[in-house]
């Protein structure tokens, strides 16, 4: 049957906003790119002899030469023998806070050959509820019968892209459960008629959806105020989006022109981003830009006028500006537009913000006023936003959940039905950025004297003595409190890890405050419960009565389970509590302690005990990051060494390591910029071993980067937030505590 040029409901997205064009696109997406050059990290490729089929890594291969949505497709070469076989799956990326579920009745993709392609001689096409050679044999898991895919376009001709449409409700379950189209995991071409050819098929483009309606047909505009703005080795587009701006496009296409030359596709964006980067790789290149919409039947709207950038040799200076530049985006328009607040990760579910991850985006905000990246107007405007909501949100004796709906302020339960309450870790981080605030807004004008006033009643509600959980002891203060479960999760705060602000806050609070001795009873404890908990998730009795006293690498650690932890230990309870400042029974000085932390990570990622690929004197900085398979804590020991690095781990480590945080920086943006440089900065994580990319930022670890940039440059962080009378009590009332 002839291809019919049919797809999405435009309706569906001429209704969302900005702020859900994210979610809405990749409740319909499967395959727009990779960002690996070589091969799709989320397929599958195997071949069961005499039949061939080309992968890389048992990965399908993608193709740079054509491709429907640049800059790549993927690539499926096969020769099907008599008594083989072969199968390549197209797996749904399954990234963090992703909607679990598609919309939509139809599969669409994009097929194009260089060469004609009878219709017998087409794959057969699966479906699947999952993925990694259709391991099915628990419930839910279920797949198509095989259907051949000629059945859906006939012959395809030469030199041509084709759409396939292919209703998969009438699709037929050879499973032994029934096959639910939301529940899509895997796209399945196998191998068919045994021809004894071969041949090649270009795929691009894989989403789902229905029939558009009748009032979807009109072209979708051009963007407009188009500009671009070169740095060292790449460029940034920007184009406009108004407030409340409607987004009919399915996705944008960025053109390029060098020397003259045509108009060519490089690549596209989603909807709801309006910004683009160009990696040139080279300082001295000039291109210029245009930018079109394109909705689902790849229909483009008239180009945008051009806009033309240069890049250039900068200093370190500029570098380092450039970098918490890109950062800083993430926390001003990747933010919650109803609540100013950080996503927990983009993409992801629009509506999910994350307590924690907006404490540090507030702080990076303010770096990007000090540094002219934004007003000072504009700062404050946003600061009254997050004021705004975080007054009416949910709270639980002064805390806030861990997530907030952005639009709602209602806590959302993303780690379970007993994470209904209070996150006093989260809370802590919030705060840490609240009281920074509070102190750099501090001028005489009205909007300023508010604010103050503001964040001071929101710290001052907080009621830290709460978490102490009178039914207990009251030597720990606990992490989370519900009024539904109360204190059934029961995890008590125990260091050395990332939540050390939390007692130094609470010992600071003028209102319910807990006693500086809960520091040793609690944070510092010397109860066997202690030192079983940090035994237990170190793996390792060095540090486990909290000072530590070994060398590694033969640098001494004074304090730190093991050898130090993942950095982020070292980075989210310091983005404003100077460290310089700190110090108790076990240290002198925190910041030397952290310092030799950060130094231990680096000499093990060049010792390499593991031998992992990529690791050495400018790649380091083991910390947590989603990697390849799931959430890890990666640190410096065999455990949670998985070869994934995640570049805030040394950047955010620049107070304490500049020369080699620089080497990483330069080596991560020069060398490795065109598969790690984004729109936000260095993405989130990368693991060579496996050759795979994040495909997301997240909140918790963009901002550090800024902020402690900034504290290497200026100090400007720990400065004001240390500014705050209360600090300066709670460290007397630490020392008196220590002795």
């Amino acid at each position: 049957m002839p291809h019919r040029t049919l797809t999405l409901p435009a309706l569906a997205l001429l209704l969302a906003t900005a702020a859900q064009a994210q979610t809405e696109y990749y409740r319909h997406s499967v395959f727009d790119n990779s960002l690996e050059r070589d091969f799709y990290y989320y397929s599958f490729a195997q071949a069961t002899a005499p039949s061939s089929l080309e992968g890389k890594s048992g990965r399908l291969p993608v193709d740079s030469v054509h491709s429907l949505s640049p800059p790549n497709a993927l690539r499926i070469h096969w020769q099907s023998m008599p008594g083989g076989g072969w199968d390549a799956e197209v797996h749904l990326n399954n990234f963090r806070n992703r909607s679990p579920g598609l919309t939509g009745r139809t599969l669409y993709f994009w097929i194009y050959s260089s060469t004609a392609i009878s219709a017998g001689d087409l794959p057969n096409l699966m479906l699947s509820q999952a993925r990694e050679g259709l391991q099915v044999a628990t419930f839910p898991g279920s797949f198509t019968a095989p259907e051949p895919l000629g059945r859906f376009i006939g012959d395809l001709p030469a030199d041509t892209w084709v759409e396939v449409r292919v209703p998969m409700a009438p699709l037929h379950s050879a499973s032994v459960y029934p096959f639910i189209l939301e529940q899509l995991q895997s796209v399945v071409f196998l191998q068919g008629r045994a021809d004894g050819a071969e041949h090649t098929l270009l795929v691009d483009q894989v989403h789902v959806g229905d029939e558009p309606s009748s009032a979807a047909k009109s072209l979708v505009p051009p963007p407009v105020r188009v500009t671009a703005k070169g740095y060292e080795r790449h460029v940034v587009l920007e184009w406009g989006a108004d407030a409340g701006h409607v987004e009919p496009a399915a996705h944008y296409v960025i053109y390029r022109s060098q020397d003259g030359g045509a108009y060519l596709p490089i690549g596209i964006q989603v909807p709801g981003v309006h910004r683009f980067v160009d990696w040139l790789g080279r300082t001295g290149a000039t291109a210029s830009y245009r930018v079109a919409a394109a909705d689902w039947s790849n229909r483009t709207s008239a180009p945008s006028s051009p806009a033309t950038a240069s890049t250039r040799a900068m200093s370190d200076d500029e570098l380092l500006t450039m970098l918490q530049e890109a950062a800083f985006h993430y926390y001003w328009e990747g933010a919650d537009s109803s609540s100013g607040m950080a996503h927990e990760n983009i993409p992801g579910d629009d509506r999910i913000v994350a307590t924690g991850a907006s404490g540090f985006g507030i702080m990076a905000l303010l770096a990007g006023v000090d540094r002219g990246f934004i007003t000072r107007v504009q700062g404050l405007e946003r600061l009254t936003k997050i004021v705004n909501f975080l007054g009416a949100a949910d709270r639980y004796h002064g805390a806030w959940s861990h997530y907030m709906n952005g639009a709602t302020g209602h806590t959302m339960a993303v780690f379970g039905m007993l994470d209904d309450g209070g996150d006093l870790v989260e809370t802590a981080f919030l705060m840490q950025g609240l009281l920074t605030a509070r102190q750099y807004f501090n001028g005489t004008s009205p909007a300023e004297r508010s604010l103050y006033d503001r964040i001071t009643r929101l710290w001052e509600s907080v009621e830290w003595d709460w978490y102490r959980d009178a039914t207990q002891q009251q030597a720990f203060i606990y992490w989370h409190w519900s009024p539904k479960w109360g204190f059934q999760i029961h995890h008590p705060l125990i260091g050395f890890n990332e939540v050390h602000v939390v007692y130094l806050l609470a010992i600071a609070s003028p209102t319910h405050g807990v006693p500086a001795s809960t520091y040793y009873s609690g944070w510092a404890s010397q109860a066997p419960s202690a030192q079983s908990y940090r035994e237990g998730w170190s793996g390792s009795t060095d540090g486990n009565h909290y000072g530590n006293g070994k060398s590694y690498f033969g640098i001494p650690l004074d304090v730190g389970v093991g050898t130090g932890g993942p950095l982020f230990f070292a980075h989210y309870s310091y983005i404003g509590v100077d460290p310089r400042q700190l110090h108790d029974k076990f240290t002198s000085s925190y910041f030397q302690n952290f310092r030799n932390m950060a130094l231990i990570n680096r000499a093990y990622c060049i010792s390499n005990p593991k031998h992992q690929l990529g690791y050495g004197a400018d790649a380091w900085g083991l910390t947590a990051s989603d990697g390849p398979s799931d959430y890890v804590p990666h640190a410096p020991d065999d455990a949670h060494d998985t070869g994934t690095l995640t570049p805030t781990g040394a950047l955010a480590s620049f107070p304490y390591t500049p020369k080699e945080s620089m080497a990483a920086f330069k080596h991560y943006y020069r060398d490795l910029g065109v598969e790690l440089w984004d729109i936000y900065g260095p993405r989130d994580a990368y693991n060579p071993g496996s050759n795979w990319v994040s495909p997301i930022y997240m909140g918790l670890n963009q901002a550090p980067i800024v902020a402690m940039v900034e504290n290497y440059r200026t100090g400007l962080l720990w400065r004001t937030f240390m500014s705050n009378a209360e600090m300066s009590i709670m460290l007397e009332k630490l020392d008196a505590a220590s002795r």
